[in-house]
């Protein structure tokens, strides 16, 4: 095991930056995998874990989405987080959790402990409980080679409600990431980026760019490329220039690479699979270009 940035940089410079989100939405698993049910979600998540190898390095379940069905999606998360593992995929498991005290650690085992249920080699969490929140999380982390993804300006509309709001002549997200700075260092790896991730949507590239500028070696993680309207320039905004590539994280793209047009008609894996692949490459293409990495970083 060695430490999660570079690990997830190491992948983005082999294969691009492309995340891919595994978001099974309800009435969106295909018949084909047996729809939306704990085995349909299963069987689907594995079978986007298998279209991703050679494609993209890097999976995001999303918990809540698996989390409906009760202990049964609970199981499919952990065959997918653990397919995702075995296929050598890295896992950011999107749960955003925040809570204090022994509760947190609950939390933290249950995603990045070597022995986690849900083997994931990191997991989204938000800060705004307090920093005393993050420590159990900084912790596993810190232990095991693991990576924690903080929110800091998210992607949807109603970011701006609290996200936005001045702080003392500055924007609360911004606030958060200058307290985070202890934490980033601590966290940060050979390759001089931090396991400590910050999420920085697509959605809002100037305040991408300003989170670069607070926290110059804090990968982030990216939202609202693809079905949430953002492009390519936009969802590289906060990336930092290093020579004639832009680098600094990966963005993440569910239902416009998981459920592009045709997928849930498909009547065979083989045409699903080909659907899937296809849209998996071009994205990775679309934002391997725009990062300077060319078209055909990945496998």
């Amino acid at each position: 095991m060695t430490h999660f940035a570079s690990r997830l940089i190491g992948a983005v410079r082999r294969q691009g930056p492309l995340c891919v989100g595994i978001d099974p939405h309800p009435g969106r698993v295909p018949t084909l995998f047996g729809g939306d049910t704990p085995e349909g979600l299963a069987a689907w998540g594995e079978a986007v874990v298998a279209a991703t190898i050679g494609r993209a390095g890097i999976v995001k379940p999303q918990v809540g989405l698996f989390e409906r069905h009760g202990p049964d999606g609970l199981r499919a998360l952990q065959r997918v987080c653990s397919a995702a593992t075995e296929a050598g995929l890295i896992v950011i498991t999107d749960a955003k959790r925040g809570d204090i005290g022994t509760t947190a650690k609950g939390y933290a085992a249950a995603y990045l402990a070597n022995t986690a249920p849900f083997p994931s080699d990191a997991v989204t969490v938000n800060p705004y409980m307090g920093l005393d929140t993050l420590e159990p999380f900084l912790d596993q982390a810190e232990a095991n080679e693991k990576g924690v993804v903080v929110l800091a300006r998210t992607s949807n509309p109603g970011s701006a409600d609290f996200q936005a709001r001045d702080l003392d002549g500055a924007p609360l997200y911004a606030r958060v990431v200058e307290a985070l700075a202890p934490a980033i260092e601590r966290l940060k790896g050979p390759e001089n980026w931090s396991s400590l991730m910050l999420v920085a949507g697509a959605t809002g590239p100037e305040e991408a760019r300003h989170l670069r500028r607070l926290a110059p070696d804090a990968l982030f993680l990216v939202p609202g490329y693809g079905a949430q309207g953002g492009g390519a320039a936009d969802a590289l905004a906060g990336f930092a220039r290093i020579g004639d590539r832009l680098e600094g994280g990966v963005v993440n793209a569910s239902r416009s690479v998981t459920f592009p047009e045709g997928s849930d008609t498909a009547t065979d894996l083989v045409a699903w699979r080909a659907l899937i692949e296809t849209a998996i490459d071009a994205a990775q293409s679309d934002l391997s270009v725009h990062a300077g990495q060319g078209a055909d970083t990945h496998a």
